[in-house]
């Protein structure tokens, strides 16, 4: 038998991830269940020996690193992972707690050697949650592969004739945070403090009691910086302080009270895993979402002139202004950290030259890091910046005083009733396209690739707003930008009655 008789394995693919619910609570049953990460891990087998065409015999044994985030139950999936891989000839690093970005260079260091990396974490969702992501040489594991690795997990699928694998504990977070600091020293390189050049600089770290407690005490620390007022640097799968997402207003508000509380130069937050991070300035001016792209952008293309940064579609108008002046390209493309990473990889292929694949939501991909998204890393890139900018009395947040702000930003979210998700939403946007084509001061953007822009005119002012579907919840999202007060509360007000004619949407929130 070649295909799995639990139907459910399916639902646990969350695009180019797998998620589910690890913990049981008084409102969900665990759908991440011991069973279905055993099938899990014959599929992932397969998928490396048929997809990836590693050599699984006797005489060669494939090597995975499995690690980990904070959450509750990541050990009881390590543990299940383990043993069923071991089972079947395969060697595992258990790298204890990881980042996922470490988790890829498991495969990358030399002293390492892994052929494949496994990720136990669900990013920022709550705490009942969890997940894996996967990785080889090549980067992480796409869409199809994930579909490919469920479709084929059975422990039958697959008959290795090397004996039981060992299991061999590495710190790899440690070697990682050290591979980060050297790097960081190098690329600062200040004759007068090579080891420590951050000395004298006041960094604040929020790690949200995930996994990013270490770039406080092991990297900023090493190289100087004095890190007091960092908070919840210890894991803590409850998250019991914020949730750790640096696009979250909640969370963005504590690391910019922490930074004034403590009259902080800097502060860094990052999510669960550390493949998305954030900064605020010591005035408390956020550096997330298109300031975040921005500043990363400013200091790529100085490096790399005429170098084009891929986003996703919610972008504002003025960031596309801000690249395009700063000699830059733009190119804004579909939403999801994997379609823009590939979209970057894509454009370098066809000989564009493409520096960064970055997302609002603080996934940054830089060419130079194998265009993986690690927050870390990009956390890294602006302190190296920043350390610059002093030398000539300058703030982080000169890189950016040409990016104009817009006056006023909403998003609302409309849940979709109906089990036909895809085609109501899909519906529901050719309607939207149909509605705004009739709207006086509202016009269809005709460069865009998800959803339906619109630019405002008129009575709204200058600004735009987007419609698309979510990729992972049963939404419609609704985004919207304007550079007049009062435009947006105007706009809600015009568009109600088209999202209240919808039958299959909640448009209680509009």
């Amino acid at each position: 038998m070649s295909a799995v008789s639990d139907s459910g394995l399916a639902s646990l693919q969350n695009g180019s991830d797998i998620r589910g619910i690890a913990l049981q609570t008084s409102d969900n049953q665990v759908t991440l269940t011991d069973e279905r990460i055993e099938r899990i891990a014959y599929g992932l087998a397969v998928w490396l020996k048929e997809v990836k065409q590693l050599p699984v015999d006797q005489a060669h044994a494939i090597k995975v690193a499995i690690g980990y985030d904070s959450r509750l139950s990541a050990q009881r999936i390590q543990t299940i992972l383990i043993e069923n891989l071991t089972k079947i000839g395969i060697d595992i690093i258990d790298a204890g707690l990881a980042t996922t970005p470490a988790m890829f260079m498991s495969t990358q260091y030399e002293e390492y050697q892994c052929d494949a990396a496994i990720m136990i974490t669900a990013s920022h969702l709550p705490y009942e949650y969890n997940g894996l992501k996967f990785f080889t040489k090549d980067g992480g594991a796409e869409h199809e592969d994930i579909a490919y690795i469920l479709k084929n997990a059975a422990p039958h699928d697959i008959t290795l004739e090397k004996s039981t694998g060992i299991v061999i504990k590495k710190s790899l977070l440690s070697d990682y945070a050290v591979d980060l600091v050297a790097k960081i020293q190098k690329w600062i390189n200040d004759p007068t403090n090579y080891k420590q050049p951050l000395t004298g600089r006041h960094i604040v770290v929020d790690a949200g009691n995930g996994a990013g407690g270490f770039f406080a005490t092991e990297v900023l620390e090493k190289l100087g910086a004095n890190i007091k007022g960092s908070q919840f640097l210890e894991p803590d799968g409850n998250f019991p302080n914020h949730i750790p997402n640096p696009d979250n207003k909640e969370a963005m508000q504590s690391i910019q009270t922490a930074v004034l509380k403590n009259k902080a130069d800097l502060g860094i937050i990052f999510d669960t895993d550390v493949d998305r991070s954030a900064l605020v300035d010591h005035e408390g001016v956020t550096l997330n979402r298109n300031n975040l792209i921005a500043v990363i952008a400013a200091i790529l293309i100085k490096e790399n002139p005429g170098t084009t940064i891929v986003t996703n579609s919610t972008t504002s108008e003025h960031l596309k202004t801000f690249i395009e002046d700063l000699g830059g390209k733009q190119n804004r493309y579909l939403t999801g950290y994997r379609n823009v990473i590939n979209q970057a990889i894509e454009l370098n292929k066809e000989g564009i030259p493409t520096s960064l694949a970055i997302e609002t939501s603080g996934h940054a991909a830089l060419k130079e890091n194998f265009f993986l998204d690690d927050g870390a890393y990009l956390a890294a890139r602006i302190l190296i910046a920043d350390a610059v900018l002093q030398k000539e009395n300058k703030t982080i947040i000169s890189l950016i005083e040409a990016l104009k702000q817009p006056v006023e930003t909403d998003e609302v979210r409309f849940r979709i009733l109906s089990e036909a998700v895809q085609e109501t939403g899909m519906t529901v946007l050719k309607r939207f396209k149909e509605f705004i084509q009739k709207t006086p001061d509202l016009t269809v953007e005709p460069n865009n690739l998800e959803g339906v822009r619109v630019n405002t005119s008129g009575k709204y002012g200058t600004g735009w707003l987007l419609l698309r579907l979510s990729l992972h919840e049963p939404l419609l999202v609704l985004n919207l930008e304007s550079d007049q007060q009062g435009a947006i509360k105007s706009l809600r007000q015009d568009l109600r009655e088209f999202f209240t004619n919808q039958t299959d949407l909640d448009a209680s929130r509009l």
